[in-house]
């Protein structure tokens, strides 16, 4: 008899160490879940870009025509609401033209180019505007083209603060990855232990949803010259969030 007890703990004690072998082994069961949560909102601003360019027989000319037209422009916004912090010159160049000297060649013959000579300047500058009341976004991409811009481009329309937007997009991913979570681990037969890894994906940052978004409409001119500005709707953007949720099941 005391040789069948001896045996029986024996055999206990052999299972309990296989069975802390076999887990120091393999390590917990665990399932990883994926959540994702969206938000939607209306953009609060917007935002355009235009360019100045001008020629002169030299620098100082080229710059001083350049210098009357974004000076005129940039007082047109201001006296439009737009603040200074809200105009800003993201690039400035003032660059020499070149002209080439027409050299006499034999007919037939290869004619190397001629030397290059300093033809006058150009400034090219280019300013992007921050719009902060959007029912105005039209009527200032028209004025600025009135006032000399080209090439105006890039209109879009964001969100200035995400942060409570992300915040709750992050919620509601984190609620989407833990009901998934429970209903794995009940087709599992299982239940969930314990949190052991959490990933949160980078790129939820906003995006157009609908009509609007990351959209730009020149003016167009009527049929007696006037300029019309144009219908601009600004949709709503999507704020998105995805995490990754490890849990250790049993």
């Amino acid at each position: 008899m005391l040789v069948l007890a001896s045996a029986t703990i024996a055999l206990l004690v052999y299972a309990q160490a296989t069975y802390k072998m076999a887990q120091n082994q393999y390590g917990p069961t665990t399932i990883n879940v994926r959540g994702e949560g969206e938000v939607l909102a209306k953009p609060d601003i917007g935002s355009f870009s235009f360019s100045v360019r001008s020629e002169g027989k030299n620098a100082a000319e080229a710059q001083e025509q350049s210098a009357e037209i974004s000076n005129n422009i940039i007082a047109y916004l201001k006296s439009e609401g737009v603040e200074d912090k809200d105009i800003k010159t993201q690039y400035y160049n003032l660059n020499p033209k070149y002209r080439y000297e027409d050299r006499a060649c034999p007919f037939g013959s290869y004619c190397p180019p001629g030397e290059p000579i300093i033809d006058g300047y150009e400034v090219s500058q280019n300013i992007v505007v921050k719009v902060r009341d959007l029912d105005k976004s039209g009527s200032l991409i028209t004025g600025v083209g009135e006032k000399g811009a080209s090439d105006i481009s890039g209109l879009s329309f964001t969100i200035d603060d995400t942060d409570v937007l992300e915040a709750e997009a992050r919620e509601l991913a984190i609620a989407d990855a833990k009901e998934k979570a429970q209903k794995l681990v009940k087709d599992l037969d299982s239940r969930l232990v314990r949190m052991i890894g959490f990933y949160e994906e980078e790129g939820g940052f906003p995006r157009p949803y609908g009509y609007g978004g990351d959209m730009m409409e020149k003016s167009v001119v009527a049929m007696d010259g006037a300029a019309v500005s144009p219908e601009l709707p600004t949709g709503e953007n999507t704020i998105s969030k995805v995490v990754n949720i490890t849990y250790e099941i049993r």
